[in-house]
């Protein structure tokens, strides 16, 4: 997965591995004026890429695509909900679907869209 942001990918990536276990920014290279070159990362074990567009022309994320993200316990989804849509928005709030305890889809305070999964056990 590659993402690429309008000048926010730094803050982006320091922010999602804030909130994942088995997360860290692993390489990150700068342009002359600050801004990310390229950057590698990974959450909860899977690897990301991201820049910064230098082009300066914003490009928007869309929900049309969306990360999904399997939860070990409901304070992990509680937890993950509650910070992913601070400044975002709630696509759809958390609660039961036929298929997890608990469902919620969140587009964060990037745009970068999130559905969160809670299993049935």
């Amino acid at each position: 997965m590659f993402f690429m942001f309008s000048g926010k990918a730094e803050e982006a990536m320091n922010f999602y591995t804030s909130l994942f276990d088995q997360s860290e920014i692993t390489n990150v290279v700068h342009h002359e004026d600050g801004k990310v070159l390229h950057a590698s990362f990974t959450l909860k074990g899977q690897p990301f890429m991201c820049i910064d567009n230098p082009t300066g022309v914003h490009h928007a994320f869309t929900p049309a695509m969306s990360l999904f993200v399997t939860c070990e316990s409901a304070e992990e989804i509680d937890r993950l909900f509650e910070k992913l849509s601070q400044d975002g928005k709630v696509l759809m709030p958390l609660a039961p679907s036929p298929v997890s305890e608990k469902f919620g889809w969140v587009e964060d305070k990037f745009g970068v869209s999130w559905q969160l999964h809670l299993p049935k056990r």
